[in-house]
């Protein structure tokens, strides 16, 4: 896929319908010949659109009018491309943990979590938040995640959590100001309830901060595992994260997982782990796929607003 194609599809598949922001910009990046060859210039993994995106609202660069922001980004690119080329998207969504809830709500209890590619560990709190499934509401914390769900008998119980890890190339610190900047830079520029989420979140990670290790999702894994308590049930979740590694590092990551004594909770898109026989997505639209050590369970929108449940 070429750089203009990437845009191109990230207009139509994510963004449409979701952030017409983002969508106008896309198209406008797409149409650039000039910031597509500057895009170029960076390794393949980096010239993603949500980084691109992040970066020039970190800078707080304009994003409302395309021409304004493609002139940007091309003025400014020896300071964008430098940010681009060490910031990573780690968008850190406490709303798919509306994904998870159902699957953590139902292993043996109590549970140790532990999330690779955690960014700041927002998700590794799925126990302190209130969740409503349509009608159904789950829990009295905040802040409340609501998830369109269909197919699925929401959980009546929130899990008992005794143990929080992440694993991480670059762990945020949510009391840290630059790192509360560059996650706010990556939520979308319309999604006013996610930004107002993101805050309530990261005051209750704040308040009781999880262990967060710098390292290798294959190379640090065990040895972070071997830290949870023996008497909890492990598990090892991941959410939007894979498409980012290598396709051998992913294999030796399934390896090294399946060798642990955990459960294991995939979030990803469909094509980032093997899968066999799986139903059709219920739209065009981007969606990850859940599974259970290795079983698919159901079809999710990337910020848990939507669960397919067909497992």
């Amino acid at each position: 896929m070429t750089t203009a194609e990437l845009y191109a599809t990230f207009a139509a598949q994510e963004a449409r319908g979701v952030s017409p922001t983002y969508e106008r910009l896309s198209l406008a990046v797409a149409q650039s010949d000039e910031l597509l060859a500057l895009l170029e210039t960076l390794p393949e993994g980096k010239r993603q659109p949500n980084l691109l995106y992040g970066v020039v609202r970190f800078l707080r660069g304009p994003v409302d009018e395309p021409d304004a922001f493609v002139d940007y980004a091309v003025t400014h690119w020896p300071t964008v491309s430098g940010e681009m080329r060490v910031r990573a998207t780690q968008t850190n969504e406490a709303g798919r943990c509306t994904a998870l809830l159902p699957v953590l709500a139902k292993l043996p209890q109590p549970l140790a979590l532990l999330e690779v590619g955690a960014s700041a560990g927002l998700c590794l709190y799925p126990d302190q938040y209130g969740y409503r499934y349509g009608d159904h509401v789950v829990g009295t914390g905040t802040p409340v995640l609501e998830c369109d769900a269909s197919g699925l008998v929401p959980p009546t119980t929130l899990p008992k959590v005794v143990w929080r890890g992440g694993l991480d190339l670059n762990p945020l610190d949510v009391t840290s100001a630059d790192d509360v900047a560059w996650l706010e830079a990556l939520i979308w520029p319309e999604h006013t309830h996610r930004r107002a989420r993101f805050v309530a979140a990261a005051k209750v990670a704040a308040a009781d901060p999880p262990r967060l290790v710098r390292g290798d999702l294959v190379d640090d894994l065990p040895a972070l595992a071997a830290e949870a308590p023996s008497d909890a049930t492990l598990v090892v979740f991941h959410t939007s994260v894979l498409y980012q590694v290598p396709p051998d590092r992913r294999r030796a990551f399934a390896d090294v997982v399946r060798d642990l004594d955990c459960h294991w909770i995939a979030n990803e898109a469909a094509d980032v782990l093997p899968y066999d026989n799986l139903p059709d997505p219920p739209n065009e639209a981007l969606h990850n796929l859940l599974a259970l050590d290795g079983t698919p369970l159901a079809w999710g929108r990337s910020h848990g607003q939507s669960l397919v449940w067909f497992g």
